[in-house]
């Protein structure tokens, strides 16, 4: 994947599919130290995360830049 555009990965994903992604791969405690943002940091929950993302474009081009940058990792076996 790490020759598509991060506007080809961005294409059709809806921000709440973004972060049911992120917060199963890495739960509201690791997004809140990657990302050092109120929505993950305090009472975080799917809905008020989304609520304030929608709120702050600045907070959502972080969280979908991390996403990007998410996509574009080669992928880990598992052991």
């Amino acid at each position: 994947m790490s020759s598509l555009t991060p506007h080809q990965i961005l294409q059709g994903v809806t921000l709440e599919a973004m972060l049911k992604e992120l917060i199963a791969s890495y739960g509201f405690r690791n997004l809140a130290r990657a990302l050092p943002l109120r929505c993950f940091m305090f009472e975080p929950t799917l809905v008020s995360s989304l609520r304030f993302l929608r709120k702050n474009p600045e907070a959502r081009a972080q969280v979908e830049a991390f996403y990007v940058d998410y996509k574009q990792r080669p992928v880990q076996p598992r052991e």
